[in-house]
């Protein structure tokens, strides 16, 4: 994982770095990757600039959190960025520690540099424990840490756990994050046209635009799914950003496009609206199996479209 001169594009994965981040934690986790040149960038349009303009074969990219929900520069990329395909997701759990230069005490902190979706997760914490603290904003957790031996405008930052094993910090304060249940998914991007195989516990994501801003559209969008049996595991709505008003909408389905009931959705769906983004159907990263009403079943659905072809054909109805 250390670079090297010319590393070969299909060989190298782009991250959100610098080591040491959430994103780098989720890279780990690709078996692929192993062994592999990692490209630290500074931003998610970066990471997909690096797949798209073939610097690297994907992007490990953080797409939701849990407790702040799905992550707008990720989703507004992906919606504008043509080409791309989400072959992979991984949870990682979010937590962070109170770093500081070695001596500093906690009741010398007075200025905290913190990422600001940081900040909001270990916000009752701070203001807990260093009521009259102020915050200086990092683009970055683990720039958060460095900043302190670059500027020394902050005391402390709030920081990834495993910034220890990379910088020389003191940690001040463990497990600050409010919500210890906090995580983050994040998904590998790639240009690959080739579908990972369905494995019973899959997600299919896409992103739709409403055909027009009228009473019932959306209703009409969401019936798509709800009269198959598909499920929701995300909706999230973005500006398109062309005019007031316009909205498009990024869903997570639970289960494959081989799966029948969400490849008649999505053929509804292509029908319905104007412009729909398929962004991939991968495998969970939790593993769980979907479920869904026996009614929804591949059968019922290869049933029905063998019945109409009989009608269409000429054949004669059984009883």
């Amino acid at each position: 994982m250390t670079d090297a001169a010319q590393p070969r594009p299909d060989e190298t994965y782009s991250y959100l770095g610098p080591a040491g981040t959430f994103t780098e934690a989720a890279l780990k986790q690709v078996h692929e990757a192993a062994g592999k040149h990692w490209r630290s960038v500074n931003n998610v349009g970066e990471a997909l600039a690096d797949v798209v303009d073939g610097r690297s074969t994907a992007a490990m990219i953080a797409i939701e959190n849990s407790v702040d929900g799905g992550v707008s520069a990720t989703q507004d990329a992906l919606a504008t960025v043509a080409g791309l395909r989400i072959i992979g997701e991984y949870l990682v759990p979010v937590n962070f520690v109170l770093v500081a230069r070695p001596g500093t005490r906690l009741d010398e902190v007075r200025v905290v540099n913190a990422h600001p979706v940081a900040y909001a997760q270990s916000r009752g914490w701070l203001e807990r424990e260093l009521p009259d603290h102020a915050h200086l904003p990092a683009t970055s957790n683990v720039q958060a840490a460095a900043s302190l031996f670059e500027n020394g405008l902050a005391d402390a930052a709030v920081a990834p756990p495993g910034i220890v094993d990379h910088l020389d910090v003191e940690v001040l304060a463990e497990s600050i994050g409010d919500n210890p249940n906090a995580m983050t998914r994040f998904v590998l991007v790639s240009r690959s046209r080739s579908i990972p195989a369905r494995t019973g516990a899959d997600k299919t994501s896409v992103i739709v635009e409403l055909p027009d801003d009228e009473p019932g559209s959306l209703l009409a969008m969401l019936e798509q799914f709800s009269t198959r049996g598909v499920n929701m595991s995300l909706l999230q709505s973005r500006p398109i950003g062309d005019e007031m008003g316009r909205y498009r909408f990024v869903i997570d389905l639970d289960g494959h496009v081989e799966d029948e009931r969400v490849y008649d959705s999505l053929l509804g769906l292509r029908r319905f609206s104007p412009k729909v983004i398929f962004l991939g159907s991968y495998a969970r990263a939790d593993r769980r199996e979907v479920e869904y009403h026996s009614k929804y079943d591949d059968e019922i659905f290869i049933e029905a479209r063998d019945w109409l072809r009989g009608i269409l054909s000429g054949e004669p109805e059984e009883d």
